[in-house]
Protein backbone atom coordinates (compact mmCIF):
# COMPACT_ATOMS: atom_id res chain seq x y z
CA UNK A 1 0.00 0.00 0.00
CA UNK A 2 1.20 3.53 -0.49
CA UNK A 3 -0.38 4.78 2.75
CA UNK A 4 1.86 2.95 5.26
CA UNK A 5 4.86 5.14 4.95
CA UNK A 6 3.31 8.49 4.98
CA UNK A 7 1.87 10.54 7.51
CA UNK A 8 -1.87 11.78 8.37
CA UNK A 9 -0.74 14.89 6.49
CA UNK A 10 0.46 13.45 3.39
CA UNK A 11 -2.81 11.15 3.63
CA UNK A 12 -5.12 13.84 3.30
CA UNK A 13 -3.47 16.22 1.06
CA UNK A 14 -2.91 13.68 -1.45
CA UNK A 15 -6.44 12.41 -0.98
CA UNK A 16 -7.20 16.34 -1.92
CA UNK A 17 -5.19 16.39 -4.88
CA UNK A 18 -7.07 13.07 -6.04
CA UNK A 19 -10.21 14.65 -5.39
CA UNK A 20 -9.29 18.14 -7.27
CA UNK A 21 -8.23 15.86 -9.78
CA UNK A 22 -11.58 14.01 -10.12
CA UNK A 23 -13.26 17.26 -9.79
CA UNK A 24 -11.93 19.08 -12.74
CA UNK A 25 -11.62 16.25 -14.75
CA UNK A 26 -15.41 15.54 -14.05
CA UNK A 27 -16.10 19.35 -14.82
CA UNK A 28 -14.22 18.87 -18.34
CA UNK A 29 -16.08 15.89 -19.26
CA UNK A 30 -19.05 17.72 -18.14
CA UNK A 31 -18.28 20.72 -20.52
CA UNK A 32 -17.04 18.66 -23.50
CA UNK A 33 -20.42 16.31 -23.50
CA UNK A 34 -22.85 19.49 -23.17
CA UNK A 35 -20.91 20.60 -25.83
CA UNK A 36 -20.93 17.60 -27.56
CA UNK A 37 -24.78 17.56 -26.61
CA UNK A 38 -25.15 21.33 -28.27
CA UNK A 39 -23.66 20.52 -31.56
CA UNK A 40 -25.60 17.59 -31.88
CA UNK A 41 -29.13 19.10 -31.35
CA UNK A 42 -27.77 22.16 -33.75
CA UNK A 43 -26.74 19.44 -36.25
CA UNK A 44 -30.23 17.73 -36.05
CA UNK A 45 -31.85 21.38 -36.33
CA UNK A 46 -30.35 22.01 -39.74
CA UNK A 47 -31.06 18.67 -40.92
CA UNK A 48 -34.16 19.34 -39.90
CA UNK A 49 -34.21 23.17 -41.50
CA UNK A 50 -32.64 21.80 -44.40
CA UNK A 51 -35.77 19.22 -45.05
CA UNK A 52 -38.32 21.58 -44.46
CA UNK A 53 -36.28 24.27 -46.82
CA UNK A 54 -36.37 20.88 -49.90
CA UNK A 55 -40.05 20.20 -48.63
CA UNK A 56 -41.41 23.92 -48.96
CA UNK A 57 -39.26 24.28 -52.74
CA UNK A 58 -41.12 21.00 -53.79
CA UNK A 59 -44.27 22.53 -52.94
CA UNK A 60 -43.72 25.60 -54.91
CA UNK A 61 -42.44 23.81 -57.89
CA UNK A 62 -45.47 21.81 -57.76
CA UNK A 63 -47.98 24.53 -57.36
CA UNK A 64 -46.47 26.18 -59.93
CA UNK A 65 -46.96 23.30 -62.68
CA UNK A 66 -50.72 22.60 -61.23
CA UNK A 67 -51.17 26.80 -61.85
CA UNK A 68 -48.99 26.25 -65.21
CA UNK A 69 -51.88 23.38 -66.40
CA UNK A 70 -54.92 24.95 -64.69
CA UNK A 71 -54.03 27.71 -67.44
CA UNK A 72 -53.53 25.76 -70.30
CA UNK A 73 -56.96 23.68 -69.70
CA UNK A 74 -58.72 26.62 -68.38
CA UNK A 75 -61.22 26.53 -70.78
CA UNK A 76 -61.30 22.93 -71.73
CA UNK A 77 -64.89 22.70 -71.12
CA UNK A 78 -65.87 25.55 -72.89
CA UNK A 79 -63.99 24.31 -76.01
CA UNK A 80 -65.36 20.84 -76.31
CA UNK A 81 -69.16 22.67 -76.08
CA UNK A 82 -67.85 24.48 -78.76
CA UNK A 83 -66.24 21.52 -80.80
CA UNK A 84 -70.03 20.41 -82.24
CA UNK A 85 -70.49 23.68 -83.45
CA UNK A 86 -66.89 22.91 -85.68
CA UNK A 87 -68.26 19.99 -86.87
CA UNK A 88 -71.66 21.24 -88.05
CA UNK A 89 -69.51 23.87 -89.92
CA UNK A 90 -67.43 20.85 -91.44
CA UNK A 91 -71.11 19.34 -92.46
CA UNK A 92 -72.24 22.37 -94.06
CA UNK A 93 -69.39 22.97 -96.05
CA UNK A 94 -69.76 19.52 -97.40
CA UNK A 95 -73.57 19.85 -98.01
CA UNK A 96 -72.93 23.47 -99.63
CA UNK A 97 -70.12 22.20 -101.98
CA UNK A 98 -72.89 19.70 -103.75
CA UNK A 99 -74.70 22.88 -104.59
CA UNK A 100 -73.87 25.66 -107.14
CA UNK A 101 -74.14 28.71 -104.10
CA UNK A 102 -70.24 29.87 -104.17
CA UNK A 103 -70.66 32.60 -102.52
CA UNK A 104 -72.66 30.74 -99.64
CA UNK A 105 -69.87 28.18 -99.59
CA UNK A 106 -67.25 31.01 -99.92
CA UNK A 107 -68.88 32.89 -96.75
CA UNK A 108 -69.23 29.79 -94.73
CA UNK A 109 -65.89 28.90 -95.41
CA UNK A 110 -64.37 32.51 -93.86
CA UNK A 111 -66.70 32.15 -90.78
CA UNK A 112 -65.85 28.36 -90.12
CA UNK A 113 -62.05 29.31 -90.77
CA UNK A 114 -62.09 32.18 -88.56
CA UNK A 115 -64.13 29.93 -85.81
CA UNK A 116 -60.94 27.04 -86.09
CA UNK A 117 -58.58 30.07 -86.03
CA UNK A 118 -59.96 31.23 -82.38
CA UNK A 119 -60.10 27.60 -81.27
CA UNK A 120 -56.19 26.66 -82.55
CA UNK A 121 -55.12 30.28 -80.71
CA UNK A 122 -56.55 28.78 -77.22
CA UNK A 123 -54.52 25.43 -78.01
CA UNK A 124 -56.65 23.49 -79.96
CA UNK A 125 -55.46 21.01 -82.37
CA UNK A 126 -56.76 18.87 -84.45
CA UNK A 127 -55.90 14.53 -84.34
CA UNK A 128 -54.95 13.83 -87.77
CA UNK A 129 -56.48 10.63 -88.86
CA UNK A 130 -56.33 9.37 -92.58
CA UNK A 131 -58.42 6.39 -93.97
CA UNK A 132 -56.17 3.20 -94.15
CA UNK A 133 -54.30 4.54 -91.25
CA UNK A 134 -53.95 1.59 -88.62
CA UNK A 135 -56.10 1.34 -86.00
CA UNK A 136 -54.89 2.15 -82.42
CA UNK A 137 -57.04 1.56 -79.28
CA UNK A 138 -54.88 4.04 -77.22
CA UNK A 139 -55.51 6.64 -80.68
CA UNK A 140 -58.99 6.29 -81.88
CA UNK A 141 -62.78 5.59 -80.80
CA UNK A 142 -63.76 2.52 -82.67
CA UNK A 143 -67.84 3.11 -83.22
CA UNK A 144 -68.12 0.06 -85.43
CA UNK A 145 -66.55 -2.70 -87.37
CA UNK A 146 -67.51 -3.42 -91.28
CA UNK A 147 -65.95 -5.90 -93.90
CA UNK A 148 -63.11 -4.33 -95.24
CA UNK A 149 -63.91 -2.88 -98.37
CA UNK A 150 -60.27 -4.19 -99.76
CA UNK A 151 -57.70 -6.33 -97.85
CA UNK A 152 -55.26 -4.34 -97.46
CA UNK A 153 -58.17 -1.97 -94.86
CA UNK A 154 -58.42 -4.86 -92.86
CA UNK A 155 -57.77 -3.91 -89.08
CA UNK A 156 -57.38 -0.11 -90.38
CA UNK A 157 -59.06 2.83 -90.31
CA UNK A 158 -62.19 2.22 -93.28
CA UNK A 159 -64.09 6.12 -92.23
CA UNK A 160 -63.76 8.85 -90.38
CA UNK A 161 -66.92 9.37 -88.13
CA UNK A 162 -66.02 12.60 -86.06
CA UNK A 163 -62.92 14.61 -85.49
CA UNK A 164 -60.63 14.07 -82.52
CA UNK A 165 -59.33 17.28 -81.12
CA UNK A 166 -56.21 18.02 -78.66
CA UNK A 167 -56.00 20.91 -75.90
CA UNK A 168 -52.16 21.16 -76.05
CA UNK A 169 -50.86 18.32 -74.67
CA UNK A 170 -54.25 16.31 -73.86
CA UNK A 171 -57.02 14.66 -75.70
CA UNK A 172 -60.31 16.00 -74.78
CA UNK A 173 -62.04 14.06 -78.21
CA UNK A 174 -60.95 10.83 -79.52
CA UNK A 175 -61.51 10.62 -83.36
CA UNK A 176 -64.73 8.19 -83.54
CA UNK A 177 -63.64 5.80 -86.94
CA UNK A 178 -65.13 2.62 -88.66
CA UNK A 179 -62.59 0.35 -89.15
CA UNK A 180 -62.50 -2.49 -91.33
CA UNK A 181 -62.32 -6.64 -90.70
Amino acid sequence: MKFKNMGKKDKVEDIEINVEEAINEATQTEEISVEDQLKEELGKEKDKFLRLFAEFENYKKRTTKERMELFKTAGQDVIQSLLPVMDDFDRAIHEISKTEEKELLTGVELIRNKFKSTLNSKGLEEIAVEIGDVFSADEHEAITQIPAPSDDLKGKIVDVIEKGYKLGDKVIRFPKVITGF
